[in-house]
């Protein structure tokens, strides 16, 4: 705790510097659209110092990711001006610069900098204009509970391929302690946990030109081999998924780093996932981006402010003491911090996976997408239909949709 508030000082006094002494303080709001959860927690550990410099206070909505999606996409239709600071999903994108949500953060003189991951920056470019920045690092892991593993003979640096990580869960579950969990709570989520498994088997949901690519036969091998995995365990929410890799009762898992904060819990770990099926096949990279991004929306009334806010918690030395309360920076220089790795061996894991990571199409239609093929392997997860039926008709479904638009 100490240190804790020996770095926060510090980190004060630099930002102090640059923001200059004698700078006019404020007297005004900011509200913050967040993402509920760690995302949240990180950001609201810096804004004291940012609020006492700057006379301002900032008022944060907690929000779930479906909440987020359509609460800042309705305020832009409405044209409310609610909130002046907002997480934005690499998947909206295309829907919100379209729809004219997000500002040009580049005129406000926020700027991707060299040590910014440059792939998870890809996306906050459009058409010349910087519209968001990288600020939690979140990419799919492989969570597990270690001592399950262990009891079967398997160790993170053991798992090489998809035939492992079947393996491994196979003999949990034969002991009683549960394999392979996935999220049968939404459309979205029960697409996103299959899309690393995707990867592996060298497929993916589009084409370069956008096209559906369900109907394949590498979407049906890697759907049947998931429909194998999943069989080892029940579906979960992510609340009972955490809960039960604590406790051993869920053996493993797709996860996010910003599920909980590394080393809190002892049994709980993640490494990288897979990106082959078997020890002798091709290996894909399968890092599936949840970054959370932040921007300012177009209907801002205080957009100067709130560019101050967001230099600030991008900052290099804010972000590197947001590592100490969860905070996973898409900085190099954070990343690999040889101190920081002593005390968050992850980082440099997480590194790895945002260096290779693979944003969601960023498509318009992505969440009537993900809807249409959620609905479909909800249904042939259950049985009420057969693989290749499920995929013919998704197919179909998908490809009405593309067209349309």
């Amino acid at each position: 705790m100490v240190k804790k508030i020996i770095c926060f000082v510090l980190v004060g006094l630099l930002i102090l510097g640059n923001l200059g002494c004698g700078e006019k303080k404020h007297s005004d709001k900011l509200v913050l659209a967040l993402r509920s959860g760690m995302y949240t927690e990180t950001i609201k550990k810096c804004l004291p110092f940012f609020e006492a410099t700057h006379g301002v206070t900032c008022e944060i909505f907690e929000l779930t990711e479906e909440q987020l999606y359509s609460y800042v996409l309705n305020d832009s239709v409405l044209r409310s001006g609610s909130y002046d600071l907002c997480m934005v999903d690499g998947s909206w994108v295309a829907e919100y610069v379209a729809e004219g949500v997000l500002a040009d953060i580049g005129e406000l003189g926020c700027t991707i900098d060299d040590d910014i991951i440059p792939a998870t920056a890809s996306i906050c470019v459009q058409d010349g204009k910087t519209y968001l920045l990288p600020y939690y690092g979140n990419v799919t892991v492989l969570m597990y509970n270690s001592r399950t593993a262990k009891k079967v003979g398997y160790t993170p640096e053991c798992i090489y391929s998809l035939d492992d990580l079947l393996d491994m869960c196979n003999k949990t579950f034969a002991n009683g302690n549960g394999g392979f969990a996935y999220r049968g709570d939404t459309e979205n989520n029960v697409v996103v946990d299959f899309l690393p498994i995707l990867c592996a088997f060298g497929g993916w949901v589009v084409d370069e030109n956008n096209k559906p690519t369900v109907n394949t036969e590498t979407f049906k091998k890697a759907m049947n081999y998931y429909l194998q995995l999943i069989a080892t365990e029940k579906p979960h929410s992510k609340e009972s998924i955490i809960k039960g890799l604590e406790y051993g009762t869920v053996s493993a898992t797709v996860g996010w780093p910003g599920w909980y904060k590394a080393g809190e819990e002892q049994e709980m770990e993640y490494t990288a996932f897979p990106g082959r099926v078997t020890d002798s096949s091709p290996t894909y990279n399968c890092n599936i981006y949840g970054i959370w991004t932040l921007g300012i929306p177009e209907n801002s009334t205080n957009k100067e402010l709130a560019g101050e806010l967001l230099k600030y918690l991008m900052d290099p030395e804010v972000q590197r003491a947001s590592v100490l309360d969860g905070g996973v920076p898409c900085r190099y220089s954070v990343l690999n911090d040889p101190e920081l790795n002593m005390t968050n061996p992850h980082l440099s894991v997480i590194c790895t996976a945002l260096e290779n990571g693979i944003y969601r199409p960023v498509i318009r239609q992505w969440p009537r997408f993900y809807t249409i093929l959620g609905e479909t392997m909800k249904k042939m997860i259950r049985g009420d239909i057969g693989v290749e039926e499920g995929l013919l008709m998704a197919q179909s479904e998908l490809e009405n949709l593309m067209e349309k638009e």
